[in-house]
């Protein structure tokens, strides 16, 4: 199915092939859940002239097979992208194309690269061989080297609106109410596909967090049940409660329906310790996994919680996280 707020990006590229203005080096940027893997896909076939007849990136993506793509991720068993898969990339990249149609390199996460990898790349980035095109994926741009970011055109990809991610799902899947998935995944579409099958536990993470924040449950026990959880999932799913809270407390216009704490606790808190608190979240979320200790983050993180925030901010303002949250 046509990913349909991709239709501007499609245009664009196309418009920069038959003027021959395709850049060797590319960097899609955006939210996890608006298509960044889909696009990238599509760019490859446009590249290597794989005929899909498909004008716009498809949802699920296209599995394109070419002798002239490679794909590099993490390994099955890590989390990184090591020096040695970009130095194997690197090498193939210097041979003759296989199909006479140039080469393609889709690198995602590319902000998984560990900093040796990224510096391997660093001069192919500068001086592609041939016809070849890098892509890279980056769901937070902002862990990316900026050696990296510089040297690469930006793709920014963003949410669509509401109403038509809505008609999309629902052109998708006929029938399934999927307002709550998609403000659960933060408005990307794609990533409410997911976020559909975690509506009860995104239900009793709201239940637990507005209990801890009035003091009516106990951050301890509640830590122990959310360390059963999938990290990632807690972590972003804290960071999106946040800035709703954040947005609320200011007054502005935001997903508030999302928002599990009450508005008198809201109330009770000093406003800059929820962008201090934020600050904590996001940087663990940017963390390799098995860095710290995710029983103690939580509950370092709830008790924060049911404390009012009062004290947080002070290791984020002496440049550090606390120590039970980086060390294992």
């Amino acid at each position: 199915m046509d990913i349909s707020w991709h239709q501007e990006f499609a245009t664009n590229w196309l418009a920069r092939a038959r003027q021959g203005r395709v850049p060797h080096a590319v960097l899609l940027t955006g939210p996890v859940g608006v298509g960044k893997r889909a696009a990238a896909g599509w760019m490859a076939a446009q590249h290597l002239g794989v005929s899909t007849g498909a004008s716009l990136p498809q949802y699920p993506p296209l599995a394109i097979e070419h002798a002239d793509l490679r794909w590099i991720r993490p390994p099955v068993d890590k989390q990184a992208i090591g020096i040695e898969q970009i130095r194997g990339l690197v090498s193939e990249l210097s041979l003759t194309s296989y199909q006479g149609g140039g080469k393609v390199a889709v690198i995602e996460p590319a902000d998984a690269m560990t900093g040796n990898a990224a510096n391997s790349l660093l001069k192919t980035l500068e001086e592609p061989p041939g016809d070849a095109l890098l892509i890279l994926i980056a769901d937070r741009k902002g862990h990316l080297p900026a050696t990296i970011f510089s040297r690469c055109q930006r793709i920014g990809f963003a949410v669509p609106a509401e109403a038509e991610g809505l008609t999309w799902l629902d052109r998708l899947q006929p029938g399934q109410s999927w307002l709550a998935a998609l403000r659960l995944a933060g408005n990307a579409p794609l990533a409410a596909i997911d976020a559909s099958s975690q509506l009860d536990t995104h239900a009793a993470m709201s239940r637990d967090f507005a209990a801890v924040a009035a003091g009516k449950a106990s951050a301890i026990a509640v830590a122990a049940r959310w360390t059963a959880l999938d990290t990632t999932f807690v972590l972003d799913w804290l960071a999106r409660q946040v800035q709703a809270a954040i947005f609320r407390a200011f007054g502005a216009p935001g997903p508030g329906a999302l928002t599990a704490i009450e508005d008198s606790v809201l109330k009770r808190m000093d406003r800059r310790n929820l962008f201090c608190y934020l600050d904590i979240i996001n940087r663990l979320r940017g963390q390799a996994g098995g860095s710290f200790n995710v029983h103690l983050t939580l509950e370092g993180l709830l008790i924060d919680l049911s404390e009012g925030l009062e004290d947080c901010g002070r290791e984020v303002l002496a440049g550090e996280l606390p120590e039970m949250m980086v060390t294992r």
